[in-house]
């Protein structure tokens, strides 16, 4: 279907073909590869593209069973590819999860734990490791890097990012119960929901879609010069982060009666003790929604979700037109999901389903076609991008935590079927940890009794199943792992003294901000005007032809 910028579009739905079904596996397995070295990468690697949305639940597009969510470019790619029905985030919070999917590594081998933790230079992530394989790599849009390396192994960054990279906005677990009003979400955010013809949100998202669709055309351009690297890019837009605020011709894609309301909200003192925390975080308990507020913010989220997929369906586009679309892995995911009143919690930071749950979808050569049922988390994308570059263990710099799910892309059956989360920023004192396995999510945190539900007959999750006799031994094997996987106190104690060090940080690099001693590190993206479009240190007619794609000699006849 062509893609038609800002205006909206209309299509006709298509007939779903049938999914093969996975079944889950119940042992671990390690990432594994073909053993070779770098030097000896096959000679076809594909390319690979990776459009990123941000606080998008799955529940939400058209290819995961939304009954009037218009996604057509992700359904489209999901009916022709792989997509997985239980992919989690690591930790449900912007910085962190991206940090996790970078690294491959959960949070807390990285002391990434909130949205102000530092991404250290000297961890590697999957932009090393596919340079080192011989990829072009770019990063188009947000990744929330936190310090002074803003790249992390992107050889090419072609946008800034839209949110500070300093340590501004670091929580105090000393005072986890004090409300955070200069940065944290509230109620406002959803009250103040609707329509708007441009936003600080939409102007970013339009300049991450361009910056991106130019960077192809220019690898295309190179390609015709001799260059044939294959590349590595990733798109990542804000869409359909709040604040839910949409353009007239994507709200218009919705109707006001077309809009479900939440499906489970429980009377507020029937909520968890972190849930009921949560709520008093953002304002929940103590500010009252209406229905209509509560709708509008529903609507305006999915006109979001169809501005995205109109993002998609341009990259998609774009790599018909440079004829690289038959040799691109393309994955569409998220860093988290959205509550949006599901349980009464709205944005993410917990790990109920669309919170923690994200969309993961894989399409491209020697993708199969079909679902996959097994958990799996953002982790477990580096030693898939790895293994698609032709790479093996032996090039990591670091342990990691995840393992490849290119066999159960392939339709391949695979042991493994668990995802870990830990959530360490705003609104708790200690350590939040889950464990996905086959059906059942376990949740702990220290001073919080433990949650078990089982989403094989209660995906709402309505009902804790800890307590319940008839899951005792797996709520007993759940807890024995999360005493043997982690130690919460010293993990605590960590966080803490990562949290009072950035503060102070944070605190002299204030006031040296003020005397016009220091430098920000947010990212600004080159630019040198001199080397663009038509100069003086070549005739225009040498520009026309290195810009022209095809070549002229190389498009095909009339």
């Amino acid at each position: 279907m062509p893609f038609i910028i800002s205006t909206a579009w209309f299509w006709t739905p298509t007939k779903r073909r049938p999914r093969h079904e996975l079944a889950p596996g119940k042992s671990a397995r390690v990432f594994s590869s073909p053993q070779r070295s770098c030097e000896d990468y096959p000679m076809t690697q594909p390319n690979i593209l990776v459009i990123m949305a941000d606080q998008l639940a799955p529940h939400w597009t058209g290819a995961y069973g939304h009954k009037v969510a218009k996604t057509p470019h992700i359904d489209a790619l999901a009916e022709r590819g792989m997509r997985f029905d239980a992919a989690y985030c690591n930790s449900p919070l912007c910085a962190p999860s991206r940090f996790a999917f970078m690294s491959g590594q959960l949070i807390s081998r990285i002391a990434a734990y909130d949205n102000a933790s530092e991404f250290r230079a000297s961890v590697p992530t999957f932009a090393h490791y596919l340079k080192l394989l011989g990829y072009r790599t770019c990063l188009s849009g947000k990744m929330h890097f936190v310090g002074p390396d803003q790249k992390h192994g992107f050889q090419d960054r072609v946008t800034t990012d839209i949110y500070p990279a300093d340590f501004a906005w670091t929580p105090d677990w000393e005072a986890a119960d004090e409300r955070i009003d200069k940065w944290y979400h509230n109620m406002q955010t959803v009250k103040e929901s609707g329509l708007a013809q441009a936003t600080f949100q939409i102007d970013y998202d339009d300049e991450v879609g361009f910056a991106a669709r130019r960077w192809l055309f220019d690898r295309a351009r190179a390609g015709t010069a001799g260059d044939t690297a294959p590349f590595a890019m990733v798109a990542s837009f804000i869409h359909p982060h709040d604040p839910y605020v949409a353009r007239p011709e994507w709200w218009n894609l919705y109707s006001d009666d077309e809009i479900d309301m939440p499906e489970f909200v429980p009377a507020l003192e029937d909520q968890d003790p972190f849930s009921r925390r949560l709520m008093d975080g953002i304002e929940a308990s103590s500010v009252t929604l209406t229905p209509e507020e509560t709708r509008r913010a529903r609507r305006a989220y999915l006109a979001n979700v169809s501005y995205f997929d109109s993002k998609v369906g341009m990259l998609v586009q774009t790599l018909e037109e440079i004829g690289a679309l038959d040799n691109t892995i393309i994955i569409v995911t998220a860093d988290h999901g959205d509550m949006l009143g599901e349980r009464g919690l709205w944005y993410k930071m917990n790990f109920f389903e669309h919170s923690a749950r994200v969309p993961l979808i894989m399409a491209g050569p020697g993708i199969a076609q079909g679902c996959a049922s097994n958990a799996c988390s953002l982790v477990d994308l580096l030693p898939t991008f790895l293994e698609i570059g032709g790479g093996s263990p032996d090039m990591l710099g670091e342990p990691i935590d995840g393992r490849s799910l290119m066999p159960l892309a392939r339709g391949e059956s695979d042991p493994m079927d668990a995802a870990i989360g830990e959530y360490c920023a705003e609104m708790t004192s200690a350590p939040v940890l889950m464990i996905r396995r086959g059906a059942l999510k376990y949740i702990h945190c220290d001073p919080d009794p433990p949650q078990l539900y089982d989403l094989s007959i209660d995906p709402l999750e309505t009902v804790n199943r800890a307590t319940d006799p008839a899951y005792a031994d797996a709520a007993r094997d759940f807890a024995h792992e999360v005493g043997t996987r982690w130690d919460s106190d010293t993990l605590r104690h960590d966080i803490i003294a990562t949290q009072k060090s950035r503060r102070a940080l944070h605190a002299a690099m204030e006031a040296a901000m003020a005397d016009g001693d220091s430098e920000h590190w947010d990212y600004n993206p080159p630019s040198d005007a001199s080397r663009q479009y038509v100069r003086n240190h070549m005739d225009w007619t040498e520009a026309a032809h290195v810009y022209r794609f095809p070549p002229l000699n190389k498009e095909p006849d009339q």
